[in-house]
């Protein structure tokens, strides 16, 4: 493979790779070449602390290796880390006022093992608040901005991992990190036309990465090809004793399966997920997709996921549920945030002061939505019956994979990136529907993966969503390779910034 004859920072992992063991650039050049980038496209704030000294000192570190012959996939490979994963040393904040100057003594497993195989750290990536939203608007850095862009007006890159696909489409850095609850890396990953996968719950560890809702949480990569994809989750996943939610199943080597090869697999395509209001543009591309699976040998198969209407609502129960427990911890007295008290105040306004300074409207929304559906006389009414919806609709799914389908395609998202403050100001409810095609994959804990196909009528980008069997993140890469080359999406965002 040849490396792009434009510059290093666009390049993808694979070029870089390849260029970097054949001694066509060092890892220190191709790391200054993001870190001047980083510095041009201030404008977007996708990223929010930037580590210039640590990553030239990586850089170097990744040379040696690469001199030696010891090289890894990721060597020298300059990633940015959102700002969820804790970086000993590095501020850490969650993009939250009450995790402020929060500096960890600790490296989170992922990065642990990203910079053991040598990749170099750029900064942290911003994110909505605790991973609480679809927009980026929720951070206390203040939004990042999609370097795609309609008329005068600055859009989202979606959410939470919003920094992280600014970053990616951008070409700030060459891939990142991400994590996804409710579709966080996969919304995003749509709306800035970079692929984004969430791995299968259990498959990347969770240790050092700050909570948001621990059953359905999970780390992954955002990248520029899906290719990328596979090698970068190769190094981040894996069995970690120290996550107790973390499978001991053996890893494969994921790159080796991009075969290309799609023959005789079956497609499913659910009903579903053709919703009232859908736009055209949406049921259009989806076309164009199933038609791209069937032209390479494929089966399409009609198939039904009957519980996917209640999806929804439960992970609206469930999600802020187990964050009013996780975030019950920042209280003020063991770090991050303490508010200034009063003569008199005592530890119960201390707790207040700080959770009302510390948390932004979102988190607070979701706070006491969880603690509510949690509370003595509701915990059966709404907990315990989301809990048994989750439980139907990871059936369906498991019904739907014995019946021989391999994997599933459906829309990414219900529209293009919108605008920034379109619907911050709104009813929630309307930020939550954002979520309606990706919730229903961490409900049931399975792999899941963006890939962009084309560009809408205003020229934004559009993503189609594969879902696969649990463990088949090989299979499912495959899928999405074959989708990635059949649409030819080569589109990149005008550098206006």
């Amino acid at each position: 493979m040849n490396a792009p004859v434009s510059g290093p920072n666009t390049w993808t992992i694979a070029a870089a790779r390849d260029a970097l063991r054949r001694g066509e650039i060092t890892a220190v050049d191709l790391t200054m070449s993001c870190l001047t980038a980083m510095d041009a496209g201030d404008g977007l704030n996708a990223f929010v602390h930037k580590t210039p000294e640590i990553a030239l000192d990586q850089a170097r570190a990744a040379d040696a290796r690469l001199g030696a012959g010891d090289a890894p996939a990721m060597c020298g490979i300059p990633l940015g880390i959102k700002d969820l994963f804790c970086t000993k040393g590095v501020l850490s904040q969650a993009g939250s006022n009450i995790l402020k100057g929060f500096k960890p003594e600790y490296e989170s497993t992922v990065t642990s093992r990203l910079f053991a195989a040598g990749a170099v750290m750029l900064g942290k990536l911003n994110m909505d608040e605790f991973a609480m939203g679809s927009s980026n608007e929720t951070s206390c850095y203040g939004n990042a901005v999609n370097p795609w862009k309609v008329d005068v007006r600055l859009l989202t890159p979606g959410g939470s991992s919003g920094g992280s696909a600014s970053a990616v489409a951008a070409d700030l850095c060459l891939a990142a990190t991400g994590t996804d609850t409710g579709g966080s890396i996969r919304q995003p990953a749509a709306f800035t036309g970079i692929v984004g996968i969430k791995p299968t719950y259990g498959r990347v560890s969770r240790w050092g990465i700050v909570a948001f809702a621990s059953s359905l949480d999970q780390a992954g990569p955002m990248t520029k090809t899906v290719r990328d994809a596979a090698i970068m989750l190769g190094t981040m996943a894996g069995h970690d004793p120290l996550d107790s939610t973390s499978a001991d199943i053996a890893v494969p080597d994921f790159e080796a399966a991009l075969t290309g090869d799609i023959r005789g697999q079956v497609i499913g395509i659910p009903r579903e997920y053709r919703m009232d209001g859908m736009p055209e543009e949406i049921e259009a591309l989806w076309q164009q997709g199933i038609a791209m699976m069937k032209d390479a040998g494929a089966e399409i198969r009609d198939i039904s996921l009957p519980h996917t209407k209640y999806a929804l609502p439960a992970y609206y129960v469930i999600a802020p549920a187990e964050a009013s427990s996780n975030l019950a911890r920042y209280d003020g007295v063991r770090f991050g945030h303490r508010a200034t008290l009063a003569q008199g105040d005592g530890i119960t306004e201390m707790y207040e002061k700080t959770r009302a300074e510390g948390f932004g409207p979102e988190v607070q929304r979701r706070v006491m939505v969880g603690t509510y559906v949690l509370s003595a006389g509701f915990y059966d009414a709404y907990y315990n019956r989301a809990r048994r919806v989750r439980a139907l609709i990871k059936r369906d799914f498991d019904t739907v994979f014995a019946q021989g389908v391999d994997a599933i395609l459906t829309p990414a998202t219900p529209s293009s990136a919108f605008g920034l403050g379109e619907m911050s100001n709104a009813d929630p409810i309307e930020m939550y529907l954002n979520d309606v095609f990706t919730v229903t994959v961490n409900l049931a804990g399975l792999p899941g993966i963006a890939v962009p196909i084309g560009l809408d009528r205003k020229g934004l980008p559009l993503g189609l969503q594969l879902i696969g069997r649990p463990w088949e993140e090989a299979g499912l890469l495959n899928h999405a390779h074959v989708l990635e080359r059949a649409a030819g999406f080569v589109a990149k965002a005008d550098k206006w910034w």
